[in-house]
């Protein structure tokens, strides 16, 4: 329920100085969820602050507001890293805790800035103490690369190991993080699509990975068939365990190898949809996606990393123009939207179109 509560004001830009400003003079109302809109943050206070502690946001603000607000009543048990670590940390570096992490099964995957790498098991243990369903803490160890789009990753915490079980919209994966790429960040891309396909379409996925495309596809939409399509051997293998866990042995057809050489020898113009989860490179591929469409025209759903000053219409010139390429055409594009922001000034964005 709602509650109303007095609550320091700030712009945006001075929203982390205005949470630990009070913090450090005791003011927070921990029982109150931080509540934001596209201008400011609202910091939900216990009492009306004293002259010293107005000196105090003063000389770190200028310009904070005192008024009253709705907020959100935190869960007893919901604690953030601020909270378990604020005693732990110089208060300098709590600026600099991830505001996020990645939850696959029971492993957390978290980015770690330089200037807490000396704290990473201090951040594992806080990590464990949050999330009680955590069994393991991975910091990630570089950027996601080569071939089969992994990421190093250096364990800070918890049991040793890479595999997990996750659960995602009424969907099992097994994953090793160590063999595959999977982002949870993806879900409700995964769902969105997966409401698009129509009863009877056959769905070409032509980076499918462990299956998150394809399987919940299949157990969504009656009397579909997807390939599935990864040059990743360990992915396939993870393809076909999860495809028997899920029961859609007769939906969703793994096939290991390069996207290109498959569509051009086995699955040329059978497909009403096709998917490009490859965001790196998936406009390389557009001409493979043509060739896989069928004769009368279908959807392609392409991912695609944008980098400031890179525009949607650039990108949109781009993909229609390679269509254009490889004899076909751009009917209609029907969306053209991010995805997640990847990185300062990168996001990754799909574009939904019609081509015939």
């Amino acid at each position: 329920m709602p509650k109303e509560s007095l609550c320091i004001k700030v712009p945006k830009r001075d929203g982390e100085k205005a949470i630990l400003t009070a913090k450090r003079v005791k003011l927070s109302d921990n029982n109150l969820d931080i509540h934001s809109d596209e201008k400011f943050v609202y910091v939900p206070i216990v009492r009306k602050p004293s002259k010293k502690e107005q000196m105090v946001f003063n000389k770190e603000i200028i310009g904070f507001q005192l008024e009253v607000h709705n907020f959100q009543e935190r869960l007893p048990s919901e604690k953030t890293l601020v909270d378990v670590l604020e005693n732990k940390l110089p208060p300098h570096l709590l600026a600099r805790l991830p505001k996020a992490l990645d939850i696959i099964g029971d492993i957390a995957i978290i980015e770690i800035p330089k200037e807490l790498e000396i704290y990473r098991k201090t951040l594992a243990d806080a990590v464990l103490q949050i999330h009680r369903n955590v069994r393991t803490v991975l910091a990630k160890a570089g950027a996601v690369g080569g071939t089969y789009r992994l990421r190093e990753f250096e364990l800070i915490g918890g049991e040793a190991r890479t595999t997990a079980i996750h659960k995602e919209l009424g969907c099992t994966y097994y994953v090793d993080l160590a063999k595959v790429y999977f982002s949870p960040r993806l879900s409700h891309e995964h769902e969105r699509v997966a409401s698009l396909v129509q009863r009877s379409e056959t769905v070409v996925d032509l980076f499918a990975g462990v299956g998150p495309f394809a399987v919940l596809i299949a157990k969504k939409t009656e009397n579909v068939k997807v390939y599935a399509l990864d040059i990743n051997p360990d992915a396939i293998e993870y393809l076909k365990k999860n495809i028997r866990f899920n029961r859609v042995q007769n939906r969703v057809f793994p096939i290991f190898g390069d996207a290109r050489k498959i569509v051009e020898e086995k699955l040329w113009g059978i497909a009403d949809r096709v998917i490009m989860n490859l965001p790196e490179s998936a406009l390389e591929y557009v001409d493979v996606a043509c060739k896989a469409i069928k004769h009368d025209g279908g959807i392609v759903h392409l991912y695609h990393f944008t980098h400031f000053p890179d525009s949607v219409e650039e990108l949109k010139n781009r993909f229609s123009q390679t269509v254009e390429r490889a004899g076909r055409k751009v009917e209609q594009i029907l969306s053209l939207r991010n995805v997640r922001e990847t990185a300062p000034y990168e996001y990754q964005v799909v574009l939904d179109a019609r081509i015939v």
